[in-house]
C-alpha cells in the first residue's frame, strides 16, 4: 500500500510546523475541552473511565490526540471510518465497543493493556492515530498482547474491521486465527522518519496526570 507522494508532504510539512513552532502544541486538557467533531465522527468526553462489569464490551483505547489534531493515519484513512470498522468487526459478533481517550500515554502497548484491564470481558483495542494497533488481554504482562499491528503504513479499513472482529472473538472466550495483515518490506524505510515524527506529535499531547477519559461516539 502506498501514500499518495503529494499527501505525504502535506503530512510532513504539517507536523514539522507543529513541532517547530515557538508557542509549542496545545495542552491536552485545551485541544479536548469542546465535543471533537471529526468527518464523520463526534467524540464527546463523558468523565473517568470507570471498570465495567459487562462481559459483552471490548475497551478501545485511543491515544491523546487522536480525532483532535490527527483526522487520518500514516496512509491518510479517515479516523472517523477506522472506528467505524472496528465497531463493526465487533457488532458482528455481538459484543460492543466502550471508547476511552488515554492521556497518560502514546504507548499503544500500555493503551491497549489498560483498556483491557477495565474491560468487562477483559479484552481491550488500542489505536494510536497513525494506525498502529494492538489486541490485548488482561492477565497478560503490558509487553506481551494476544495480537500486534506494528507496521501503520499497511493497516488499510478491512484490516481494522478484522481487528474489532478478532477482539470480539476473545472476548467470547474463542481463540481466532490471527488477522492477516499485508507485507511491504520497504514499509518501515518508507515510513520511519514519518512515523517518529508523528509519535513526537501525539506525545507532546500527553498529560499524565489526567485520568483516561470515557468518551461518547456519535457516527454521522
Amino acid at each position: 500500500m502506498q501514500i499518495n507522494p503529494e499527501l505525504l508532504e502535506k503530512i510532513v510539512a504539517e507536523v514539522l510546523a507543529e513541532l517547530e513552532s515557538a508557542d509549542g502544541p496545545k495542552s491536552a486538557a485545551v485541544a479536548t475541552a469542546a465535543p471533537e467533531k471529526v468527518a464523520g465522527v463526534v467524540l464527546v468526553e463523558k468523565g473517568a473511565a470507570a471498570r465495567g462489569t459487562d462481559p459483552k464490551e471490548i475497551v478501545l483505547a485511543i491515544s491523546p490526540a487522536f480525532g483532535t489534531t490527527f483526522k487520518t493515519t500514516i496512509i491518510g484513512l479517515p479516523l472517523a471510518s477506522v472506528l467505524r470498522q472496528v465497531f463493526a468487526g465487533a457488532e458482528e459478533e455481538g459484543i460492543h465497543i466502550r471508547v476511552i481517550r488515554v492521556y497518560h500515554t502514546a504507548d499503544v502497548a500500555f493503551m491497549a493493556h489498560y483498556a483491557a484491564r477495565i474491560s468487562g470481558s477483559g479484552i481491550g483495542i488500542g489505536i494510536l492515530s497513525r494506525g498502529t494497533s494492538v489486541i490485548h488481554q488482561r492477565d497478560l504482562a503490558p509487553l506481551s498482547n494476544l495480537e500486534l499491528f506494528p507496521q501503520s503504513p499497511v493497516i488499510d479499513l478491512p484490516t481494522f474491521r478484522a481487528i474489532g472482529k478478532n477482539a470480539a472473538k476473545y472476548a467470547k472466550g474463542e481463540s481466532p486465527t490471527p488477522v492477516p495483515t499485508n507485507n511491504d518490506p520497504m514499509a518501515r524505510p518508507r515510513y520511519q522518519g514519518l512515523a517518529a515524527l508523528l509519535h513526537n506529535k501525539e506525545a507532546s499531547f500527553q498529560d499524565r496526570s489526567k485520568a483516561p477519559q470515557e468518551l461518547s461516539v456519535s457516527f454521522e
